[in-house]
């Protein structure tokens, strides 16, 4: 039996033996798996995704500054998302709430919640967070000012925003509703250098935490989620998150199998990297809907060398992992659209 060796993004060890989070070096789990090869599918007709396009609503995200809740950036980005995807004939649902942070700070927060033909029953969840770190605690200068967070953040949102475009577009072929949720407060969580001692249970994911709690629609069930976050960074890789394994393997052996199909085998890695904490895990555990992470790790650098620094920035956004990302969760959504009988 190997031992479990658990990678978060944001690491949690209830322990106060050791410290309770930041443990970044990934040592892949060898263990024997049903999904750990590709599954020949069957490709239905997709649309292109733009990934010019995606990069463009990932640029126009950055250009407000970094989106911390209580600042203006934040309220400015928040309006440009509920306009773009109001744009887009898309119903949208803007559910507010207050937040409290690990250090008593009342963050004024908002999950933007859209949908696509809202009177089907079946119903696929889409989802990504649209914050940005208030601080940029794994840098060597500066730690205690916001990132920019174009990778972290607004990678997820983009990608999002451009399927969002295309659906609307190709709105007469679909025969499954869709739901697109940008979480808020998921950056929120404590310092890396908090002590284990000081350490406080569930920090982050805050805005997918009181969705979960509060559904929009309290009925509210989807087929299954798929969450993104950090999808935009030059040579990302995706790896198999133990999380979503737990709870939708075969999602997980869906997306990375259409990935593969596609031709986007250096993306989509079938090897696991242990568990991640992001908001999937509580819309999973709270909401009861299956969702997977498509995240990026890599067992040489984790997040990336930017993550939670200062050069999370534009500069490091690249159209093909956009494209690569993008274009495998079209492919994704059109292969559930099967004809009505």
């Amino acid at each position: 039996m190997l031992r479990n060796i658990l990678f978060f993004k944001i690491l949690i060890i209830n322990t106060i033996a050791i410290p309770f989070f930041f443990l970044f070096s990934c040592e892949q789990k060898k263990k024997s798996r049903e999904n750990e090869k590709p599954i020949p599918v069957v490709l239905q007709p997709a649309p292109d995704f733009n990934a010019d396009s995606a990069y463009y609503f990932v640029e126009k995200q950055v250009s407000f500054g970094a989106r911390v809740p209580n600042t203006l950036a934040h309220e400015n980005c928040a309006n440009f998302l509920i306009s773009q995807l109001e744009s887009y004939h898309w119903q949208v649902t803007p559910q507010r709430f207050e937040a409290v942070a690990f250090d008593g700070t009342v963050l004024k927060s908002t999950n933007i919640i859209a949908s696509l033909k809202p009177e089907l029953k079946k119903r696929i969840l889409l989802a990504a967070h649209w914050d940005s770190r208030p601080f940029a605690d794994q840098d060597s200068q500066r730690k205690n000012e916001p990132i920019l967070g174009a990778n972290d953040g607004g990678s997820g949102v983009g990608v999002l925003l451009e399927i969002a475009r295309l659906l609307q577009a190709d709105t007469a072929k679909l025969n499954i509703g869709i739901d697109i949720i940008f979480f808020d407060s998921e950056d929120y969580g404590q310092k890396e250098d908090t002590k284990s001692t000081d350490y406080k249970p569930d920090t982050w994911c805050l805005g997918s935490q009181y969705w979960a709690k509060n559904k929009h629609i309290p009925s509210y069930m989807a087929f299954y989620g798929v969450l993104l976050d950090m999808v935009g960074a030059k040579g990302a890789k995706f790896y198999q998150e133990e999380n979503s394994m737990k709870f939708a393997p075969s999602i997980v052996q869906k997306m990375w199998s259409i990935g593969h199909q596609l031709g986007y085998q250096d993306y989509f890695i079938f090897e696991s990297c242990g568990n991640i904490t992001d908001d999937h895990l509580y819309v999973n555990q709270l909401a009861k809907i299956p969702m997977i992470d498509v995240i990026q790790y890599h067992p040489k650098n984790g997040f990336g060398e930017f993550w939670h620094k200062h050069t999370d920035t534009m500069d490091i956004i690249d159209k093909n992992t956009l494209k690569a990302v993008g274009q495998t969760l079209v492919q994704l959504l059109y292969n559930e659209n099967v004809p009505t009988q």
